[in-house]
């Protein structure tokens, strides 16, 4: 299946696309809304809740853009090259997990991304008003699988 294919295929299969699909095919996190499904040889994440969509979707979007200028873009109105994207999700998810639950600091997952903004949405009342400081330092922070090199010499 060539990679044209593969997309108008993906997209008749997955209605609602998860947002944060790349932290959780990532095994990074997980949400009680995402659904996984396989599609030729990969792995897609659909998103249950067209509410909790659109919540993860104004998220990610206020993330990116609060993280622009620590990830030295001078834009960031869409998805990002994959390795800063991952750091966005991941990172970001992260930081919102610390300040939500000091006790989780340190951890390398996320438990449940849907359970998260649902819990901030209780203390800050509103997607704005995140502890985006917390959240910018978690993603500047985080550092993604490293990339793969030669193997050692003897």
């Amino acid at each position: 299946m060539d990679e044209k294919q593969y997309k108008s295929t993906y997209q008749s299969i997955n209605e609602r696309r998860c947002v944060f699909e790349k932290t959780i095919n990532s095994r990074r996190s997980t949400c009680s809304k995402s659904i996984r499904f396989h599609l030729a040889d990969r792995e897609g994440i659909s998103c249950r809740s067209a509410a909790g969509n659109a919540l993860c979707t104004e998220l990610l979007a206020q993330m990116r853009r609060n993280a622009r200028f620590a990830l030295r873009l001078t834009h960031a109105d869409g998805p990002l090259p994959h390795a800063k994207e991952i750091r966005v999700q991941t990172g970001g998810m992260l930081g919102l997990q610390t300040a939500l639950y000091p006790e989780r600091l340190g951890q390398a997952d996320v438990e449940d991304i849907i359970s998260l903004i649902d819990k901030g949405l209780q203390r800050y009342t509103s997607i704005e008003q995140f502890p985006y400081e917390v959240i910018i330092q978690n993603i500047v922070h985080f550092e993604g699988r490293r990339k793969r090199g030669g193997h050692p010499e003897d």
